[in-house]
């Protein structure tokens, strides 16, 4: 399914700002809070400042309301300069969207304008020790009691978790229900009981603390509960989660683009035999296929971006996201390992920003739903999308088609 692709005058716009604020505040410091291991506050700022969480914001609640085309031309920008960056700002939608999609217009109203402005910064709790792709297995707990909901347990590579001021937490408020097991719950920074432990020392995006959050008997009032009714949860994470993968798709976009952008001016610079690298014919395919592949992850990440802005949820929404975010952050990878040999024995020291853009790609291929998960939706789709293509059929010989009705028959069993 192809769709038109508009860039709205304010989608350019903020592209341009962020593009201004990725060159000044992101950039230059990449490779100084990548060692540090801190959250670089003075890009975050700078962000706040020139309104670019406003973005994903609806205008409503003193956002843009721009859209997840905008989003993607934003954060595709910052991630451009520095990957980890790309995902701090971009994790703030993917906190924010359980709200934006499931809230009661109370939540909206109380948690939204505080986002817009960047007052209030957000991270997603979804994934635990022992639940990451399967997430129906979840086990941190959300009992009721009285007027407020009581949480137990712990969660694993909470993004954002510490900078972060408000949480949505996905927990088991029924557990002896198979569709309605799940709910969402707001939690707020400071809330007793509720603390960050275990801070990662990760390979990769290193501004961005990932950490566990441990919630000891946390309690917060019922009318926290995203949508104020029990067993939304999993919804809200399936609608998070494809509204999202636009978003890490251009994190990916970017980090490609970064990468390719590096590798190209080093081989135009760097001489060996008497000329620039970029005239050895080795080297000029490296660049061609890096150049390639990143124009192409370009086209598929707007696209799905587009989808979701023009039709919101749908299946085939859903399969267009998954293929965005799997095929980017597959090229992020390939680029940055291409541009590592491009650079040769300088891409492997941590002089030269090149091996960072390796270390980090690598993450994109892994959270918000690993590429083996991703293929898994896009084949379940693919799968229910042949029963429309019954015209064909009769261009089928009669054995083959015979095998692949019994095949429909197994699979429904």
């Amino acid at each position: 399914m192809s769709h038109n692709i508009v860039f709205s005058a304010k989608a350019l716009e903020l592209q341009a700002t962020a593009r201004e604020i990725a060159d000044k505040h992101v950039r230059p410091a990449a490779a100084h809070y990548d060692k540090a291991q801190e959250y670089n506050y003075d890009a975050a700022r700078a962000v706040a400042e020139a309104g670019l969480f406003r973005t994903f914001i609806p205008a409503e609640y003193g956002g843009f309301g721009a859209g997840i085309l905008a989003l993607a031309l934003v954060t595709e920008e910052l991630a451009k300069a520095d990957s980890g960056f790309g995902v701090a700002f971009a994790v703030n939608a993917l906190g924010s969207f359980p709200i934006i999609l499931g809230g009661t217009e109370e939540q909206k109203q109380h948690w939204l304008p505080q986002i817009a402005t960047g007052d209030k910064f957000v991270a997603f709790c979804l994934s635990e020790k022992f639940a990451g792709s399967d997430a129906q297995a979840l086990s941190v707990r959300a009992t009721l009691d009285g007027d407020d909901y009581v949480i137990c347990g712990e969660k694993k590579w909470t993004t954002n978790g510490g900078v972060a001021d408000v949480y949505t937490v996905f927990c088991v408020t029924d557990p002896n229900s198979r569709s309605r097991r799940i709910s969402a719950i707001i939690v707020e920074k400071g809330t007793p009981g509720f603390e960050v432990k275990k801070v990662e020392d990760k390979m990769g995006i290193r501004c961005v603390p990932v950490v566990e959050t441990h919630f000891d008997h946390v309690r917060v009032p019922k009318k926290n509960l995203i949508g104020g009714r029990p067993g939304l949860g999993f919804k809200h994470a399936m609608m998070t989660l494809d509204y999202a993968r636009p978003g890490v798709a251009a994190q990916a976009l970017g980090a490609a683009q970064g990468a390719f952008e590096f590798a190209n001016v080093y081989a135009n610079r760097r001489q060996t035999f008497g000329v620039p690298i970029s005239k050895h014919q080795m080297v000029q395919q490296l660049l061609a296929d890096m150049a390639m592949k990143t124009e192409a992850a370009r086209w598929l990440v707007y696209s799905s971006a587009a989808a979701i802005d023009q039709l919101g949820p749908s299946p085939a929404n859903s399969k267009m996201a998954a293929m965005a975010k799997c095929y980017a952050s597959d090229v992020a990878m390939e680029v940055a390992t291409d541009a590592v040999q491009v650079f040769g024995g300088y891409g492997y020291m941590e002089d030269y920003p090149i091996a960072k853009f390796f270390r980090d790609a690598k993450i994109l291929q892994i959270y918000e739903g690993t590429n083996q998960i991703q293929r898994l939706v896009i084949a379940r789709h693919l799968i229910r999308e042949a029963a429309e293509l019954e015209h064909l059929q009769a261009f089928i010989p009669i054995e083959i088609q015979k095998t692949y009705e019994e095949d429909e028959v197994t699979q429904e069993a």
